[in-house]
C-alpha cells in the first residue's frame, strides 16, 4: 500500500540541531496531510507537527518556534526542521502520512520510527 523511509534522527547535543525525513512511495494516487509524532520514553506518541496538502502547518506548544515541519510534494517527502533541541525532546519520532491511493481508498500510515537523542 505505502511505504515510509524515515532518515536523520541521531544523538545531538542539546541548543543542537537535526533535519528529518521521510519518503513516502506505494500506490499513491495523492498525499493529504503529512506529520510527524514523537513518543519520549516510557510515554504515548503525540503529534508534534501537521501540514496540510495546502502548506498549513499546526505545532504543539513544546516545539513551537523550535520545530519546522515542510513537505516536498514532487518526491512525496515530510521534513521536520529540529532547532534549539532539549533534553526533553528525545524519544523516537514517527512520520505519518494520510494518502488517497489509486483504487480511490484513503489510508494513515505511520512510519517504523527514528530515535532522536538529546544529551544535556
Amino acid at each position: 500500500q505505502v511505504q515510509l523511509v524515515e532518515s536523520g534522527g541521531g544523538l545531538v547535543q542539546a541548543g543542537g540541531s537535526l533535519r528529518l525525513s521521510c519518503v513516502a512511495s506505494g500506490s499513491i494516487l495523492r498525499i493529504n496531510d503529512m506529520a510527524w509524532g514523537r513518543q519520549p520514553p516510557g510515554k504515548q506518541r503525540d503529534l508534534v507537527a501537521v501540514i496540510t496538502s495546502g502548506g498549513s502547518t499546526n505545532y504543539a506548544d513544546s516545539v513551537k518556534g523550535r520545530f519546522t515541519i515542510s513537505r516536498d510534494n514532487a518526491r512525496n517527502t515530510v521534513y521536520l526542521q529540529m532547532n534549539s533541541l532539549k533534553p526533553e525532546d528525545t524519544g523516537v519520532y514517527y512520520c505519518y502520512v494520510d494518502s488517497t491511493l489509486t483504487s480511490r481508498s484513503t489510508i494513515g500510515t505511520w512510519g517504523q520510527g527514528t530515535q532522536v537523542t538529546v544529551s544535556s
